[in-house]
């Protein structure tokens, strides 16, 4: 299968076809991307042998930091970089096909809240505006082109611009209003206003980013839906090193997309799965161009319904700002 017709595929894959797509890329990745190819090798894995998706070998998430990552050696449009919240290096995310990217979150999103364009989509990212090279603003972006928007926009700290935005908006009562926010910046929104948010939908992408001790995500969503006066916070579950995204919409708790599959490894032994709870890792499907298996440092539980919570990080690892509260 060519590349063109992977990604056709994965667009429209079909819950029953996922595994069965998962193979193919797995081979395709074998045949084109050499790091990965390299760590299977290592691992003296039979290749044969791998006929479901629970033999698949995940590569480590740290290789993004160190290695080119890549399936596809054609000139890279775009390289997404983690926030990098210690002096630890980035990892890096090198994409060819920003319109492939730009279909699939927005049909992921669309497939959780329905059409973009009935939504007035307000940002507050301060750090990974100030970052750059951020995927989550690469996205964003997207969603607001996309949403026609004429209020839909970033709002780094001004606070009072957004108030005003959001009361013009009221006033219209067109569109439903969805604000989202990295967890500091909604948090210092919360502390320093009385604005009522019961008709926004917030959304929080996770990360102190440094910028405040970290906390558990109960009492995170408590302080946002007592000062905010909000029913429950959805939440993003996305990385730098993933195409896809997943979405909450309360009580931390995610739906599997479509071109995603969580499964989760013994804390002790990468090698072993277990269907309680564990370090998660993540196929992904729409990670085409550079490697579809990973094995991120999440600890995380599955539930039922494809459905999974992320409960913190596992030990000795570095602290990432990517929807990750210790619990």
């Amino acid at each position: 299968m060519q590349l063109e017709d992977f990604k056709e595929h994965i667009l429209n894959i079909k819950p029953e076809d996922f595994e069965v797509l998962a193979l193919e890329i797995f081979q395709f990745q074998l045949h084109y991307n050499t790091i990965y190819a390299q760590f299977v090798k290592n691992l003296g894995v039979n290749i044969s042998n791998i006929k479901k998706l629970e033999q698949i070998p995940c590569l480590p998430i740290e290789f993004f930091k160190f290695y080119s990552v890549r399936s596809i050696q054609e000139p890279h449009q775009v390289i997404f970089e983690s926030s990098g919240t210690t002096q630890i290096s980035k990892s890096k995310h090198y994409l060819t096909d920003t319109n492939f990217y730009t279909q699939n979150s927005i049909r992921l999103f669309e497939q959780t809240y329905g059409s973009l364009e009935n939504y007035h989509i307000l940002a507050l990212l301060p750090s990974y505006l100030e970052q750059g090279a951020s995927s989550l603003v690469f996205m964003i972006e997207c969603f607001i082109e996309a949403s026609k928007s004429e209020y839909a926009g970033f709002y780094l700290y001004d606070y009072e611009k957004l108030f005003k935005t959001i009361e013009t908006i009221r006033k219209q009562n067109n569109r439903k209003i969805l604000l989202v926010g990295v967890t500091f910046a909604l948090l210092d929104l919360a502390e320093n206003s009385h604005i009522d948010l019961s008709d926004v939908i917030l959304m929080e992408t996770g990360g102190m980013k440094g910028r405040r001790k970290e906390m558990i995500r109960e009492e995170i969503h408590e302080i946002l839906q007592n000062k905010l006066q909000v029913k429950a916070v959805h939440s993003e579950y996305g990385m730098t090193e993933l195409i896809s995204q997943a979405y909450s919409k309360g009580q931390g708790i995610f739906e599997m997309p479509a071109t995603m599959r969580i499964l989760l490894r013994e804390v002790n032994d990468p090698l072993t799965y277990t269907q309680k709870r564990g370090v998660i890792n993540v196929i992904d499907l729409a990670n085409i161009e550079t490697c579809a298996f990973i094995a991120t440092q999440d600890l995380g539980t599955i539930l039922e319904n494809n459905q999974f919570m992320v409960l913190g990080r596992s030990d000795n690892t570095e602290q990432r700002g990517c929807n990750l509260m210790i619990q």
